[in-house]
């Protein structure tokens, strides 16, 4: 089958992007939350600290009550009791008294201050100080840190145990996140085999069942690997009826217009077929599909056109189900040797970035080393036949 119609990178993503797909939103616990994407802006239901708390151990005393004390003028305060932390103080400091307090512990209710251990005496019930302290010397007010109300992360936010720890510490047990968009992955072709079965003659193992799974599962999706469907028909399509469970489908390989490409005319007695074809290389033989509102996408079985591609193509749909930016991420070097392109054809090449230097790689898509080497790639447009050395170029990086 040849292709239908050979479309601009720029009208596949729009197609993509036309697909009525909304992120889903789950509940889901803390302990579950780490390198999830919030839902929903969070704001602090409540102060911190939630009271006046002592930030050293010393003496809980009215400040003005030290005014004056000098090493020979000290002044002397009763001591009324202790609070420890946790306590609940059930003390209310009059004027002449202090407390002994611990470190995190709540003012007793009257004190203002609180004045270091290690700058005074004691001599049973009464504390011997010996300078003045100032309002809140000691102490941290309630909401100093974080008050009630404040927006401590936005939508969007992905949780690192830094962003876990706050929301620990204003006391949320559930947060709701964007839902992982779950993936059907399958690798075709009769020469492909999984990795720990032997090799016979003619025969490689499967790479881009792995790439592509342990990519979705890098952005934050969820992979289903539902195996290698041979090169008949109904091996292809029971696999493909399978993937339905899921909320798409990534193919590799049999997205060619070769006679035992059949993925196309499977997607077409299933669904409808919305793009055959990208005018990139590599990865001009790639399906973009609809079967039941669900995408299928039919990538290269080249390993560094399949992840070019996928880059391209899949990695924004994944994010945007993830609650976030469907840009790629991008860094600018300089090209380490001069480039030659074919005038006319829109080139993504791999390169290895090495310091501020982008290196070629010019193995050839077939090559597994050439994406496994390669930190991302470059584009070079249809017009343009060469590339210096020491061009600037802009880097499109794999991963996220």
């Amino acid at each position: 089958m040849a292709f239908l119609k050979v479309v601009p990178l720029e009208e596949a993503l729009k197609v993509i992007n036309s697909f009525h797909l909304e992120p889903k939103i789950e509940e889901i616990t803390l302990e579950e939350a780490l390198g999830r994407v919030l839902a929903e802006d969070i704001e602090s239901p409540i102060d911190i600290p939630p009271f006046d708390r002592a930030t050293i151990d010393g003496y809980a005393v009215k400040s003005k009550d030290t005014w004056g004390a000098s090493e020979t003028n000290p002044v002397k305060l009763k001591v009324v009791g202790e609070i420890n932390a946790g306590d609940t103080p059930k003390i209310e400091l009059k004027d002449g008294e202090s407390v002994y307090i611990s470190t995190g512990a709540p003012l007793p209710e009257g004190a203002d201050a609180v004045i270091p251990f290690e700058e005074v005496d004691r001599e049973n019930e009464w504390v011997i100080i010996y300078k003045p302290v100032y309002p809140q010397y000691g102490v941290m007010k309630a909401g100093a840190d974080i008050p009630k109300g404040k927006l401590l992360l936005k939508k969007g936010t992905k949780l690192s145990f830094k962003e876990t720890a706050l929301l620990s510490a204003v006391g949320f047990e559930k947060v709701k996140v964007f839902a992982k968009p779950k993936v059907a992955v399958i690798s075709t072709g009769n020469e492909i085999i999984l990795p720990g079965k032997e090799l016979k003659y003619g025969q490689i193992y499967d790479i881009n069942g792995r790439a592509i799974s342990d990519a979705i599962r890098e952005l934050g999706g969820e992979a289903y690997f539902l195996g290698i469907a041979r090169d008949d028909r109904e091996s292809l399509k029971e696999k493909i009826l399978e993937g339905l469970k899921y909320d798409m489908i990534i193919l590799s390989g049999g997205a060619s217009g070769g006679i035992r490409d059949l993925t196309t005319s499977i997607v077409e007695e299933l669904g409808e077929i919305k793009v055959h074809g990208i005018a990139i290389q590599p990865g001009k033989p790639t399906i973009i599909g609809l079967i039941d509102g669900k995408p299928i996408l039919g990538l290269p079985g080249y390993p560094t056109s399949c992840l070019t591609n996928f880059t391209l193509l899949v990695a924004p749909l994944i994010k945007k189900l993830l609650g976030q930016n469907q840009e790629y991420r991008k860094v600018k070097k300089k090209l380490v040797h001069k480039v030659f392109s074919v005038k006319g054809r829109r080139q993504f090449l791999p390169v290895k970035i090495e310091g501020e230097k982008a290196v070629p790689i010019l193995k050839g898509s077939g090559a597994v080393t050439s994406f496994i080497d390669a930190d991302g790639f470059i584009e070079i447009p249809e017009n343009v036949e060469i590339l210096d050395e020491g061009e600037e170029v802009e880097v499109i990086l794999f991963g996220v």
